[in-house]
């Protein structure tokens, strides 16, 4: 879940009774289990307010997909809408090639 295995698991259990002793390690793991429980049931009303909030045509929205690394992946790895037809027509601000010899022409705005 967050990258613990098990020997950390079992150092944070040895560091838990150290610090807060046998007696008083069963009332901080029923809070810590508490204020988890709480926890999860405000981030599901938080959800359930953000889809009621945004309505039915938000219905399957995922969080996760608000990630912005899935975000980038989705679109980078999707399909690009392509058009089926190339271009096949230069559009005007392609300027046309000037004759050997003569100079470009002198736009005071880009120097």
């Amino acid at each position: 879940m967050f990258g613990i295995g098990p020997l950390e698991l079992v150092v944070i259990a040895i560091v838990a009774v150290l610090v807060f002793g046998p007696d008083r390690l069963p009332e901080f793991a029923r809070t810590a289990g508490r204020l988890l429980r709480q926890v999860r049931q405000m981030v599901n009303n938080a959800q359930n307010d953000l889809r009621s909030e945004l309505g039915p045509e938000f219905a399957d929205l995922e969080l996760q997909d608000l990630n912005p690394k899935n975000f980038v992946r989705k679109h980078l790895l999707d399909p690009m809408d392509e058009d089926e037809k190339p271009v096949t027509e230069f559009t005007d601000s392609v300027p046309e090639r000037l004759p050997a010899g003569q100079r470009p022409p002198y736009d005071p705005e880009s120097t």
